[in-house]
């Protein structure tokens, strides 16, 4: 596996600089975002469709330092059920698909949207529960008409434009916010829709990352190392399900942690090791929601407490097999 960060945690610097700060860190990959909610100030799209100046020079400064791009992010609600932010969210995807096309990456993340609960909806309406039956009617309409045709569509243009992996990150609000719902809009559109996982929400959630990983599978095309913390005192009075804003930090059942401020390394390390079951050796991207930490001190601290626990190299031959040959 291969040591990477998200850029945008870092959108005020320029992207040299980005770079450079990632390299004495000694990660090799950046994850880059271009549309959505992680527009990133580190790449233009349309600068990079248009302009074959623009790519040579992202690409320099790419091979100038050894690195290069894990994937480009558009996370956003391209079936909002507001057709002005849908429109502009998808456009972004389109225009983010195009620009990784003209720079050879071919894993793009986003989230899978939420539409209304019904045609005349204007805004996003995430089911929670089973009962009244309405919200039977909600999830076959947001599945049914709107969700999984509009991702067959998509993931068509996407590979045509040499965009092989959509990775839909796993979050509350979203239609895929688990492992279940993941596994169905991949069982739905076909193999071009994967996941970008991201523990931190399974985490809260209740889940095992570690079995969610091994039921995943192959569907995972790229990880996010971000951790969270449940606050028992809360969660055992109110449940996760926490809508107060994120600077309420003390008041909320569950909040964003550094990787190892939420878990313990022996979590991390289960957690690599699934990774390393499935046959992921693809990048893992650092990404820093942390409110109590200085970015670059939770930054700092993510590198080394990964540098721990990540497994860089799988053996070329197992331990059975030098017996045998003994």
């Amino acid at each position: 596996m291969i040591l990477g960060a998200f850029s945008i945690l870092f959108n005020d610097w320029d992207l040299a600089k980005t770079l450079d700060y990632f390299k004495e860190n000694g990660l090799d990959a950046i994850e880059i975002g271009a549309g959505g909610y992680s527009r990133s100030s580190h790449l233009n799209a349309k600068a990079i469709i248009e302009s074959e100046s623009a790519r040579q020079d992202l690409r320099k400064m790419l091979d100038d330092r050894g690195m290069f791009i894990s994937a480009l992010g558009a996370h956003g609600n391209p079936v909002h059920p507001n057709e002005a932010i849908a429109k502009g969210h998808h456009k972004q995807f389109e225009e983010t698909v195009l620009a990784a096309e003209k720079l050879g990456v071919d894993t793009v993340l986003v989230m899978s949207g939420c539409p209304g609960g019904s045609p005349g909806d204007e805004t996003p309406n995430w089911v929670t529960t089973a009962w009244p039956e309405d919200f039977q009617d909600i999830l076959r309409y947001q599945w049914e008409d709107v969700l999984i045709p509009y991702w067959k569509k998509t993931a068509k243009f996407a590979k045509d434009h040499g965009v092989t992996k959509i990775a839909v990150e796993p979050h509350p609000g979203f239609c895929v916010y688990n492992t279940e719902t993941a596994l169905r809009l991949h069982r739905e559109v076909g193999e071009e829709m994967g996941v970008n996982f991201d523990p931190s929400h399974f985490f809260w959630q209740g889940m095992d990352p570690s079995l969610a990983i091994l039921k995943l599978r192959d569907c995972i095309y790229h990880f996010h190392a971000k951790d969270s913390v449940v606050a028992e005192h809360l969660a055992l009075v109110n449940g996760v399900l926490d809508a107060k804003p994120y600077q309420q930090m003390t008041e909320r059942s569950w909040n964003f942690r550094t990787v190892g401020f939420g878990h313990s390394m022996e979590i991390w390390k289960g957690i690599m090791s699934a990774l390393s079951m499935i046959g992921y050796d693809y990048v893992v991207s650092i990404e820093h929601e942390d409110n109590l930490m200085d970015r670059e001190e939770g930054f700092c601290k993510a590198v080394s407490f990964l540098k721990q626990v990540i497994i860089e190299k799988a053996p070329e031959t197992m331990w059975w097999e030098m017996r045998s040959e003994g």
